[in-house]
């Protein structure tokens, strides 16, 4: 949900007339008067294959203001893709933006692209239009248009969630998005946004923390465009719904077919050259490849973890048990064969049992298949330096 800077088509039409009809009992009467001559909806955009970011798709505002003969949209998702960008990323201290720009040229953009469109069309009074659009102009000027990004917390879909219940008032209230017994956490909606790319889903699973495992509620979810699209859907005012029928734009035309699951299958490869190479004699050289293979590996992974735990502001990547396994030290273990190397693999082994506990309990969840080959084969590296150091002490007390 990063890139979306794109400017968007014109979609001229405004709501539906009402015809008239022979009894007049039954003509619908206006609920108010509206001299505004504005027209406010969502525009939800699909997902998208050609970056990590387009697979949550996007959402904006758009304004039609006829008195002006401006058609506008007001996107929260844009950002300086300049000298830095991904250091900036990385650190989570990059700023995103509030952009105002024609709405023309957005539809051929999403056309190309096959990602689907739709528009929700806002069913406010005058005042309440124009208390909205004063308030998106307000948040798009030079001194209130930047915010720090975060993922979960502050991105282009929270920004325009929280526009809702400031325009409306107390009144106000969302659909459900979720039902109410839901207890899904930030972790399992995003691993199944990710089903189909398994290195990605792999990736964020071990860099995002116990912070994104505790259960969402109806707020929490509409970080994702497609649930905030569903809880304006249902939304009231008063009892009154605020937003018309979706209307489609455009269709999905993506087809994405889920490949092979290269990462289980490299695991599960990993687990078998190290398990054969530590417990067969003659493989023994692969077994000491493997074990500095998976030492190093997994130091570096620890180190990253740390990283973007301590030195970044990613509030996702915060409270990261997984450093429980992937231990830092590994690296130095990998390298060189400390006195205590023995005692360092004892305790190794005891916090990997610490961090299932965590992931059995929910602490931190980590349902990955993928993981369960690693964790297998590192117990086998552990349990052999282990084992190693005390034929090693019983081989120097005999010799004595």
């Amino acid at each position: 949900m990063m890139k979306y800077f794109l400017p968007f088509l014109t979609f001229l039409t405004l709501c539906g007339s009402i015809f008239a009809q022979t009894d007049t009992a039954k003509v619908p009467q206006p609920l108010y008067t509206d001299s505004s001559r504005l027209r406010i909806s969502l525009v939800t955009c699909g997902p998208g294959d050609e970056a990590v970011w387009e697979v949550f798709g996007h959402t904006a505002i758009r304004v039609v203001d006829s008195s002006n003969h401006l058609d506008l949209v007001y996107n929260y998702g844009t950002f300086d893709y300049g000298p830095g960008f991904e250091l900036q990323f990385m650190r989570g201290k990059l700023l995103y933006s509030l952009s105002v720009y024609d709405f023309s040229g957005f539809l051929p953009e999403y056309a190309i692209a096959k990602r689907s469109l739709e528009e929700q069309v806002l069913i406010m009074n005058g005042k309440q239009k124009r208390e909205m659009y004063a308030l998106l102009n307000k948040n798009a000027e030079p001194a209130n248009k930047y915010y720090k990004y975060d993922f979960f917390f502050d991105n282009c879909a929270t920004r325009i969630r929280d526009v809702f219940p400031r325009t409306f008032g107390d009144g106000f209230v969302y659909g459900l998005s979720i039902p109410v017994t839901s207890k899904e956490t930030f972790r399992d909606v995003i691993n199944r946004y990710f089903h189909k790319d398994h290195w990605t889903r792999l990736g964020v699973n071990i860099l995002l923390g116990s912070k994104i495992d505790r259960v969402m509620t109806n707020s929490d979810i509409m970080f994702l465009p497609d649930y905030l699209r569903d809880g304006v859907a249902g939304a009231t005012v008063g009892g009154q719904k605020i937003a018309m029928p979706a209307k489609v734009m455009l269709p999905s035309g993506q087809v994405t077919v889920e490949g092979m699951n290269q990462p289980l299958i490299l695991t599960c490869l990993i687990a078998l050259l190290t398990i054969l190479g530590l417990t067969q004699k003659k493989f023994h050289r692969l077994g000491s490849v493997m074990t500095f293979l998976l030492l190093f590996v997994s130091g570096l992974l620890g180190c990253l973890i740390l990283v973007m735990w301590l030195a970044t502001d990613h509030q996702g990547c915060s409270n990261n048990y997984n450093l429980l396994w992937c231990l830092p030290l590994n690296i130095f273990i990998a390298f060189f064969n400390p006195k205590g190397k023995g005692r360092y693999a004892l305790v190794a082994i005891v916090l990997m049992f610490v961090s299932l506990f965590l992931y059995i309990t929910k602490v931190q969840g980590l349902t990955l298949p993928e993981l369960s080959p690693l964790f297998v084969a590192l117990l086998f590296v552990y349990g052999m330096i282990y084992k190693k150091s005390l034929i090693a002490k019983a081989s120097a007390h005999a010799g004595n």
